[in-house]
């Protein structure tokens, strides 16, 4: 993932924010629409599109489009700077594969710690039988 040639092919868009705010909110354009076309992307390779694809399926729309807006402050700039930001860390994390998991056997002391706790657990319970005569 080259995040430099990414940058260079996010489009952006200006959208005016919804909800209450009075006048301000109805002149000014403070929110930003961050569009980004996968399959289109040179910074990323085929196999990190194929993951991408999978895990975003719900964010991603029938044209291959990722759209993200910002809308939280009342800055154009500052909402850039979030989208953007918020854009890396979705890909980095739809990027990220975990650790597969190595089985591993118990220990030996953990084996006979059991089996004695199996063995006094027994006792235990056999002891409270009537005595055979």
């Amino acid at each position: 993932m080259n995040t430099s040639v990414l940058l260079s092919e996010l489009k952006f868009k200006a959208v005016r924010s919804s909800g209450a705010g009075g006048q301000h909110v109805n002149k000014v354009s403070t929110k930003v629409e961050l569009s980004f076309h996968i399959q289109d992307s040179k910074g990323i390779t085929i196999d990190e599109k194929l993951k991408i694809y999978n895990k975003l399926a719900s964010r991603i729309t029938k044209s291959g489009q990722l759209i993200l807006q910002c809308g939280d402050t009342r800055s154009q700039h500052k909402n850039k700077e979030l989208v953007i930001s918020r854009f890396l860390d979705i890909l980095k994390a739809s990027l990220y594969t975990p650790k597969s998991r190595k089985s591993s056997k118990p220990t030996k002391a953990s084996v006979r710690k059991r089996l004695e706790n199996k063995k006094m657990h027994s006792l235990k319970k056999s002891n409270r039988k009537k005595p055979l005569f």
